[in-house]
Order: C-alpha cells, then sequence, then structure tokens
C-alpha cells in the first residue's frame, strides 16, 4: 500500500466535502437534527395520562380514592362526566384514555366492609401503552384498598398490623426509570448506521456520473487505495458526528455515561468502518447515486430501526428473526452503547458485540475491494 496515493485520494474526497456544504451538511447538521428530534420525540414513558371521572357517590371516601389518581404523576383529570354516553365520547374523541366510575352505594358499602366493585374503562387502542396504565390504576386501587384494610383493624383494636409481604424494590442502572436514558444511546447507533452508510453509497457512484472514474482508473492508485481512501474522510467525520452525538446526550439530554470513554470509541470505530465499507460496496454495485441512496436508506434504516433492538427486544422476536439480526451491525452497537452508557461494564461483558462489528467490519471492506475493479466496463 502506497501512503502517499492513498492520502491523495482522501484530500481529494475531503476537498469534495468541504466545497459541497450539502455533504458537509448531510454530514454533520443532519445527524445532530435528527438525535435532537427524536430524542425529545421518541419516549416510552407513560405519564399524565387524561382520565375522567364519574363521581356517583359524590362523597369524601369517593374523592379519596380519585384524588389518589389524580394526585399522582401518572395522570391528569381532564373532566367530571354523568353517563355513559359522555364517557364513550370522550375516549373516542381522544380526550381521556382512562375512566373511573364510582358507584354510588361507594361509601356505604366501604363503612359496613363490603365488597364494592369500582369501574376502570380503557382506551385499548394501543394495547401496550393500555396495560401500562391499567397497571397504574390497579397499583392506586390496591394500595386506597389495602389502607382501608390498615384503618379497619387499627379502629378494632389492634396496634400492629403485620404485612405479609414487604416488597422493597431496587433498581439497578437506571434509577429514576426515564426512558430517555435508554432511548438515546440506541438513536445514536441508529442514527450513525443510516447517515454514515448513506455518505460514503454516493463517492465511487459520484465518480462514474461525472466522467472523473476514467481519470481515477488511468492513475496508478490501486483498488484498495481508492476505497480506503475514500472511506478515510468519511471515518473522520463519523468520529466527529460522534464526539457531538455523545456532547449532546451528556449536556442537552443529561445522559449518565457510566462506562469507558475509549472504549465507547473504540467500538464505535469499529462501526464505522463497517458500515462506511456497506456504503461504499453499494456505491461500486450501483454505479449511480439515485440508486445508491435508496438502496443505502432500504438496507439501513429499516433494519436499525426493527432489526436492532432499538424499538423492539430482539428476544420477543420469532427465532427465524433473531438470527437474521445478527447480520445487522446496528443491533450490536446499540447494545454496547446502552451498557456502555447505563452499566459501566467493560470488554469482559462487550466482547462478543465488538467481534461481530469486528467481522462485519472486515466483510465489506473485504466485498467492497474486490467488487471494484479499475477498468471500464
Amino acid at each position: 500500500m502506497n501512503v502517499q496515493r492513498l492520502g491523495a485520494v482522501a484530500r481529494k474526497e475531503f476537498l469534495h466535502v468541504f466545497r459541497d456544504f450539502r455533504s458537509l451538511g448531510m454530514a454533520i447538521v443532519i445527524p445532530m437534527i435528527m438525535l435532537t428530534l427524536f430524542g425529545y420525540a421518541l419516549t416510552l414513558d407513560v405519564d399524565n395520562v387524561p382520565i375522567i371521572v364519574w363521581d356517583q357517590s359524590q362523597t369524601p371516601q369517593s374523592r379519596e380514592l380519585i384524588s389518589r389518581f389524580t394526585g399522582s404523576r401518572y395522570f391528569t383529570l381532564k373532566a367530571s362526566v354523568a353517563s355513559y354516553p359522555e364517557i364513550e365520547e370522550a375516549i373516542d374523541h381522544g380526550t381521556a384514555r382512562l375512566a373511573l366510575v364510582v358507584p354510588r352505594r361507594f361509601a356505604i358499602n366501604l363503612e359496613s366492609w363490603r365488597d364494592v366493585p369500582v369501574q376502570v374503562i380503557l382506551d385499548g387502542s394501543d394495547a401496550n401503552t393500555a396495560s401500562i396504565i391499567r397497571g397504574y390504576a390497579q397499583a392506586i386501587v390496591q394500595t386506597y384498598s389495602q389502607d382501608l384494610q390498615i384503618q379497619n383493624q387499627l379502629l378494632q383494636g389492634m396496634t400492629y398490623v403485620p404485612m405479609p409481604l414487604d416488597v422493597r424494590p431496587r433498581i439497578w442502572f437506571n434509577a429514576d426509570m426515564q426512558s430517555r436514558n435508554y432511548i438515546i444511546p440506541g438513536l445514536i447507533a441508529v442514527i450513525m448506521m443510516v447517515i454514515t452508510a448513506l455518505l460514503t453509497s454516493l463517492t465511487v457512484a459520484r465518480e462514474w456520473e461525472r466522467g472523473t472514474m476514467e481519470q481515477l482508473i488511468s492513475t496508478p492508485v490501486k483498488g484498495y487505495e481508492l476505497v480506503l481512501g475514500k472511506l478515510v474522510p468519511y471515518f473522520i467525520i463519523g468520529l466527529i458526528d460522534v464526539v457531538l452525538a455523545v456532547v449532546m446526550g451528556q449536556f442537552l439530554f443529561h445522559i449518565p455515561l457510566r462506562g469507558s470513554v475509549v472504549l465507547l470509541f473504540g467500538v464505535t470505530s469499529i462501526f464505522l468502518v463497517g458500515v462506511l465499507s456497506l456504503g461504499i460496496l453499494i456505491s461500486v454495485v450501483t454505479k449511480s447515486q439515485l440508486l445508491a441512496s435508496q438502496l443505502a436508506m432500504t438496507s439501513t434504516l429499516l433494519p436499525a430501526f426493527l432489526l436492532s433492538g432499538y424499538m423492539i427486544p430482539i428476544i420477543n422476536m420469532p427465532w427465524i428473526v433473531q438470527q437474521v439480526t445478527y447480520l445487522v451491525p446496528a443491533r450490536y452497537l446499540v447494545q454496547v452503547l446502552r451498557d456502555i452508557y447505563l452499566k459501566g461494564v467493560g470488554m469482559e461483558v462487550l466482547g462478543r458485540q465488538a467481534i461481530g462489528l469486528s467481522l462485519f467490519g472486515m466483510a465489506m471492506m473485504t466485498l467492497a475491494i474486490l467488487r471494484f475493479k479499475k477498468k471500464l466496463e
């Protein structure tokens, strides 16, 4: 390998990037915009659920139960209604996701220590969200019922009410239970896969379309030197993007970074080599910027979002799909970034992911070099 020839190709590609503000904007600005938009828009937290209440009892006991809902951060009271048609209308229009119906004899039955049915009506259009909301509602009602039971036993003269179970939960790695801490590290991997592959997918195809590939073919530059030379500038730009993303995660989203920064950039560098090589391979095969960009988007965006474990846990996928995810490099980096950010683990845990990324990078680089031929076709 001739370092001088490789440097000349890299310098040529650098000049093109800095002269073309659209390419520079795509490389630097767009990832930051995407990280900001998705970082604030995507959330798995279910808070401030709008609810409506039909309080048929209108007693201090019913108001106490309602206050348990409205006093939590999970529910927000939108209105009080007086009939089932009003409940149906509110849920149909999306005004409320949950309706609480307190029966007329609520207080009377409580005072006589009878079972009191309290109706909770849920909008089940989004099954996952509805399940979470139902869990919140059941927990509030059960806590209220438990408090009433303790109060009754104290009134009967018991000085101490033993509890059969004393659950003391302890949450590791994300103590505040903020979904943002889980989403942002994975989002960095997804954005980097899409943008970097898209950037290099235009490099070789651009040379063919502009007619400059004939000039490069006539030079002593070897095929692998041309491929590596075109990869180097975008590798550096990719590292700059990662630096900016880490800074934004730290100061804009306040994501804790508990692991090694050196390990983070080391594994990310391996990932960048593989994805950039994938983009160059696409560019070599298609020889058309339009086709290359479309193929790059198709082969990175959907797999990165759907098959990397970013949005859907891989363990919940069918077995055959789980095997396909091993071909998606974002799968490895999503787990690496989340583990480094939240758990602070090292190579003893992330070794398999690093090996997977290394194998993918070597395969893509080898295919790109073998597929590129210094001759006119």
